[in-house]
């Protein structure tokens, strides 16, 4: 099991996406410690003396991919205290603090899988889905849901990954044309998969719905597994 390290970082990048939606890329001090897909990490925006607390921090998915140690990037919404802050002071330059990896919300690549994502939800399967082999002898189904078409930030990757990836469909749900997440409507695309493991990230509201939406179609509680940490 990978360290936990904590390691002084730089805000490289921020991009905003509008609707107060950010992906903020770090650069750390030194290369991250190994993670794998579907980890995250504490983000500390106070100063951090080693040997002394830890400032406060909020914990994102880490959406860049486990090879790329020496760049962190992760996509956020501002929900709260924490994150308008970060909206107010993360700029290119600005020192932040972060420790990981953290977290079990990893995808079983043995079994197919569904992956519900609700907005920046998807972060903690962009990892993934960016190391998924051409040839991948599981199938995936995605299901990504956002407000507007403009919220997809990351629509591009994952469309471009199903074009490259034979087992993957990928499937993007606007909530302004097309409604909210939900297992019936999904569900053609998931009958054909055999057993499959589904994995939910999102608002809480949304797990909750999905949750009891899979279970009143026979999925069993061990084979629905939530990215719970928000």
């Amino acid at each position: 099991m990978p360290v936990v390290r904590r390691l002084a970082a730089e805000v490289e990048r921020v991009v905003d996406h509008g609707d107060h939606v950010y992906t903020v890329t770090l650069a750390p001090g030194s290369p991250a410690p190994a993670f794998r897909p579907g980890q995250f990490l504490h983000l500390a925006l106070d100063p951090f003396e080693p040997g002394g607390f830890w400032p406060e921090s909020r914990v994102f998915s880490i959406a860049s991919s486990p090879t790329a140690r020496d760049r962190l990037a992760i996509t956020y919404a501002v929900k709260g205290a924490f994150t308008t802050r970060m909206e107010r002071e993360l700029a290119p330059g600005r020192a932040v603090w972060v420790k990981l990896p953290y977290g079990e919300f990893t995808v079983d690549p043995s079994r197919d899988a569904v992956l519900f994502a609700g907005g920046t939800g998807v972060t903690a399967f962009t990892a993934f889905l960016g190391s998924l082999p051409a040839d991948c002898a599981r199938r995936v189904a995605l299901f990504y849901g956002a407000r507007t078409p403009d919220l997809f930030v990351y629509g591009p990757f994952v469309s471009g990954r199903a074009a490259e990836v034979i087992g993957l469909d990928v499937r993007l749900v606007c909530e302004a044309t097309d409604g909210r997440l939900s297992a019936s409507a999904a569900w053609p695309k998931i009958e054909v998969l055999d057993h499959p493991v589904f994995y939910l990230s999102g608002p809480p509201a949304m797990l909750t719905a999905l949750t009891a939406q899979l279970r009143e179609r026979g999925a069993h509680e061990a084979d629905i597994r939530t990215d719970a940490w928000e």
